[in-house]
């Protein structure tokens, strides 16, 4: 208990813990879980505020695609029964968008099976209909492409853009066994090509990969180098026709726990409780946001419901956490 305090009061200070003392972290056992929670917290209040990010995405493109990830249910390689689509509509888009902003996002996102953008009518398409909703709409744009070229990047922050979502997945040490037709390299391209750009880059990754507990650690302390200020924390939901259809999620307070160690690592990032929390965490969801998380994906994800949004509104109302507003500039 003590070793917690300590940590938790060097990071309050201005300090950074070490890798070890985060693997301490995250292997304590269960019954110091809600005091990590709540030093994680006080992190957060002092580091990142009182606000709460919402953000919402639409599946723009479904399924087809040429990448064999081991969790994702759009993989061509596998069988999956998901629905299949080419990019959507723009009205399509937009009024995603407009209910996304309805239901309090301030941020909206598109996201694309692929591996990247080659056709270049829908890259097109995709700048379009962004640079529209930003500005009829007044809510931040992002984008979830795929792999990114430079001056593709360059044409999104010309659209409006502010920030590029690009998931590590997990750690560098473990990416060969869940992805094997590109390779973490690949990443590191694109959020670098983003970043250069002047995107700000949201990346994070998957609980329930088959990973240790230190490789969750390691793929924290890559974020933190890469300059990631935004990182969302999915957690699997196995998907049945891939090949981790088997895999048992992490329990809760395991999950709880991670997020509150990212917080340790990464104070003044924002960390987004996103894709899996419904499944996994239950009713203990709240406790992600009172234990260091200051973002939420709000709505659906990509090819799994998520518990509506009231739900997700009242829970902050019942947390007294506001809603961030638009960064619009």
């Amino acid at each position: 208990m003590q070793k917690i305090i300590a940590l938790a009061e060097k990071v309050l200070a201005g300090n950074e813990i070490s890798r070890d003392e985060a693997e301490f972290l995250i292997n304590t056992e269960d019954d110091d879980t809600m005091l990590i929670l709540a030093m994680a917290d006080k992190i957060r209040q002092k580091f990142a505020g009182n606000t709460v990010d919402c953000c919402a995405i639409v599946n723009g493109r479904s399924g087809k695609c040429s990448e064999n990830c081991k969790f994702c249910a759009q993989s061509s390689h596998y069988h999956t029964g998901i629905k299949e689509y080419a990019l959507l509509q723009e009205d399509e888009i937009f009024t995603a968008a407009k209910k996304a902003k309805e239901a309090g996002a301030v941020r909206f996102s598109v996201v694309t099976s692929g591996k990247g953008q080659s056709k270049a009518d829908d890259f097109k398409s995709i700048c379009r209909i962004l640079k529209m909703i930003k500005t009829e709409l007044k809510i931040e744009v992002c984008a979830s492409l795929g792999i990114l070229t430079l001056e593709q990047a360059k044409d999104l922050k010309t659209a409006g853009v502010t920030r590029y979502h690009s998931n590590l997945e997990t750690a560098g040490s473990h990416f060969k066994k869940i992805c094997t037709t590109h390779t973490y390299e690949d990443k590191f391209i694109t959020i670098k090509n983003a970043q250069a750009a002047g995107l700000r880059v949201c990346s994070g990754g998957i609980l329930g990969l088959g990973e240790t507990p230190e490789q969750r650690v390691e793929m924290a302390f890559t974020l933190k180098e890469l300059g990631i200020d935004s990182v969302p924390i999915n957690i699997l939901t196995p998907i049945p026709g891939t090949p981790f259809e088997g895999n048992c999620p992490p329990s809760p307070l395991d999950i709880l726990k991670s997020f509150a160690v990212f917080r340790f690592i990464m104070p003044s990032a924002q960390i987004r409780t996103a894709g899996g929390r419904e499944v996994n965490l239950r009713d203990l969801q709240a406790m992600a946001l009172a234990g260091g998380a200051n973002g939420i994906l709000i709505g659906g994800y990509l090819t799994t419901a998520g518990q509506g949004t009231e739900k997700d509104i009242r829970m902050l109302t019942d947390l007294k956490r506001p809603r961030a507003l638009p960064e619009l500039a």
